[in-house]
């Protein structure tokens, strides 16, 4: 598996853009060079807030832009972004009460300080971000790539020329009215309608790749664009063009330099980092106060205060010591988040995108993949698979069934899902809630969903010998009557290969004949004036077998996950791919047997010598199969087998042998470990199944993490 991304270059960034928020609210070179502090925190300091927004559209926005995660995952950390929002509300509304903030406040001027500008001169953050993510996200759903990143680009020219730009717009009476009206609703346009879209976008977009460029490069790019910045910056006040100073023109460019740059750097970051920056963030505005309180208390205002190097470093010296305070107290408050525990599914993500390009590299011109994830993809995880699938570039997945279609959708997947089993007519509202493609699966289905009265896009399943679902190849005039039924567009039509798996002369020939079936029906169909919709006839085997086979789609299964039905199937193909599961359980307890004692259900295990047992933490309720004989498992690198019945949630493993074996330890069923491996295959065999069965069958009870 490949090793996780390091980011102590923006935990430690975070530090230093925590550092450059507080200068420009405590303005530290004023004392000694008003030129030189303006330097600082209204050009160089500038980067900070764009800077927190891009680390939140990575690891926020990312993912779900992308369809790996969901919505849900996006609300949630936005409830969280708002719920912080509140608490910090709430901490300054006494210092905001008692400096005058809210008096004669009417109602929208609460609202517009609530939702755009913040309750505290520093709260804005909390809103544009908020709302930022919820704008990029929408935007997402229409707009892709380039046309995503103009007009968030668009928005933060608004922006810009109702900030630093403004001189130029109140030139012009159209537009400076336009402005102003916006004023009526909030403030400053640096908020979330504006400058945050941009720079959440592109966190998402540089976080999601490779850094690009050489370190030398971004450098440079990152030092020249920074002293353009600064001429702008200089330029702009001696114009005095200026109302506020948060957007400048250059500001994305230096703000592109430095994310790569700080993601090429990974330092080990100390851990709170990321906590002790949000926090002094948020404190430093009440760490002003309580400075300006103590230092007039004890008399020691101009070295506290007046002196604005010294109150500056005062302030950042009591914001970090109360925000490690927090960020402490909360730590010892959360409890530690479950991973790994009894039974779980190891995912390589490295695998898979390996399978995915040794299939792609398989396929005829013109052709795509379109991943079976049904039956939980495999018991691989549904959901993780085709987040993963959508962030390599697929577009299109098929299922076996309404509920699994729906799961995805739900969980944020796009594109075309297609259902390939029998959905009932009255459940065609459904289908069309969630935009999903129903199998005709023969003609009389297909009159069924044409009469539910409803447009509904099919792809029409055909029978060329298998004698399963499809309307046989031979019936003409049904499958064109399909093609014309008043409520259903064809989008598609395909068969499946039902002998492809196997070497043998006469399973060959009839591939041949399956192919040369739906291919004359094809040529009829064409010569009837029907426009052909997308056709595929590909699964894993038809794929490894025959490559030459033309269509629109291949529908692989067991074979993106780096399998085959067969351990025969796979030394015949010898295919490309690597396993990309493996299933672990831990050592619950560790027994003493004398010899003659029995174990388990019906005392099926008696031990013949003095024996200890290891109890595993899964069983059949998980997948394991009963009926598994002579099976092992992996422990510390050793083989140790499997002895009794196999409950339905722990199994007993003897190990006699491996006397270091303690509770807690892991214990590896499918995988590797040391030199030792034990497959899908082993399973299967001892099982008397195919790999296809035993991966279905493991249970959702089973964690799934990819890694």
């Amino acid at each position: 598996m490949g090793n996780p991304p390091r980011y102590g270059g923006l935990d430690a960034f975070k530090v230093i853009a925590a550092l450059l928020v507080v200068a420009i609210h405590t303005s530290p070179l004023t004392t000694y060079s008003p030129d030189g502090d303006f330097l600082l925190t209204r050009s160089l300091a500038r980067v900070a807030v764009p800077f927190f927004f891009m680390v939140t559209g990575q690891f926020v926005l990312g993912e779900v832009l992308q369809g790996r995660r969901p919505f849900s995952a996006l609300w949630g950390q936005v409830k969280k972004i708002l719920l912080l929002y509140l608490v910090a509300v709430v901490l300054y509304l006494p210092v905001g009460l008692y400096a005058g903030h809210y008096q004669g406040l009417s109602p929208l001027s609460a609202l517009r300080l609530l939702l755009f500008d913040g309750t505290f001169y520093h709260l804005w953050y909390f809103p544009a971000c908020a709302t930022g993510l919820l704008l990029v996200y929408l935007l997402g759903r229409v707009l892709r790539g380039r046309g995503l990143l103009a007009v968030t680009g668009l928005l933060y020219l608004i922006g810009l020329f109702g900030d630093s730009y403004y001189g130029l717009t109140a030139a012009l009476p159209p537009l400076a009215a336009a402005y102003e009206a916006g004023f009526q609703v909030f403030s400053y346009t640096r908020n979330g309608l504006f400058m945050a879209p941009l720079f959440l976008l592109l966190g998402a977009r540089l976080g999601s790749r490779p850094p690009a460029g050489r370190p030398a490069v971004n450098g440079l790019g990152l030092l020249l664009s920074l002293v353009l910045m600064t001429g702008e910056a200089f330029t702009l006040r001696h114009f005095a063009l200026q109302r506020h100073d948060s957007m400048y023109l250059l500001l994305p460019v230096v703000m592109v330099f430095l994310y790569r740059l700080l993601l090429a750097w990974s330092p080990q970051a100390p851990a709170f980092c990321r906590p002790v920056s949000t926090w002094v963030y948020i404190l430093h505005p009440a760490m002003i106060v309580v400075i300006r309180g103590a230092a007039e208390a004890v008399g020691l205002t101009a070295v506290l205060v007046d002196n604005s190097l010294v109150h500056y470093l005062a302030v950042c010296l009591l914001s970090f010591l109360a925000a490690a305070v927090i960020a402490w107290a909360l730590a010892r408050l959360r409890p530690p988040r479950p991973t790994r525990g009894r039974a779980w599914i190891q995912l390589d993500q490295d695998a898979l995108a390996h399978n995915v390009s040794a299939l792609r590299s398989l396929l005829p011109p013109g052709c795509q993949l379109m991943p079976a994830v049904k039956a939980n993809a495999y018991g691989h995880g549904a959901l993780p698979i085709a987040r993963a699938l959508a962030a390599q570039g697929i577009s299109a997945f098929c299922v076996a069934c309404l509920e699994e279609g729906i799961q995805l959708r739900k969980g944020g997947i796009r594109g075309e899902i297609l259902i390939l089993g029998y959905t009932p007519p009255s459940q065609v509202p459904l289908l069309r809630r969630y935009k999903l493609t129903q199998t005709a699966v023969d003609f009389s289905h297909a009159v069924q969903l044409s009469q539910a009265g409803k447009s509904l896009p099919v792809h029409l399943a055909v029978d060329t010998g298998m004698h399963r679902l499809g309307e046989p190849c031979h019936h003409l005039e049904e499958i064109v009557q399909i093609f014309t039924m008043k409520h259903l567009r064809v989008e598609g039509i395909f068969t499946h290969l039902c002998t492809a798996d196997s070497p043998s002369p006469a399973d060959r020939a009839y591939v041949q004949r399956q192919v040369q079936a739906f291919q004359q029906l094809l040529e009829e169909l064409k010569n009837r004036g029907i426009p052909l919709p997308k056709v595929h006839l590909q699964a894993s085997h038809g794929l490894l077998n025959y490559p030459d086979i033309s269509g629109d789609y291949a529908r692989v299964g067991i074979a993106l996950y780096g399998l085959l039905s067969t351990q025969q199937d796979w030394n015949a193909a010898a295919p490309p791919l690597r396993p990309v599961l493996s299933l672990h359980a831990r050592v619950a307890a560790v027994k003493s047997l004398p010899a003659g004692a029995g174990a388990g259900y019906g005392l099926a295990f008696v031990a013949q010598r003095p024996t200890q047992v290891a109890v595993l933490t899964i069983g059949y309720g998980d997948g394991l199969p009963r009926s598994l004989t002579g099976g092992e498992v992996l422990l510390g690198g050793r083989r140790a087998p499997i002895i009794g019945r196999i409950c339905m949630d722990q199994t007993l493993v003897d190990v006699t042998a491996l006397p270091a074996v303690q509770p807690g330890d892991e214990a590896i069923l499918i995988g590797s470990a040391g030199q030792e491996t034990i497959t899908a295959y082993d399973l299967a065999r001892q099982t008397d199944t195919i790999t296809n069965e035993i991966l279905s069958q493991l249970g959702t009870r089973l964690e799934r993490i990819l890694s």
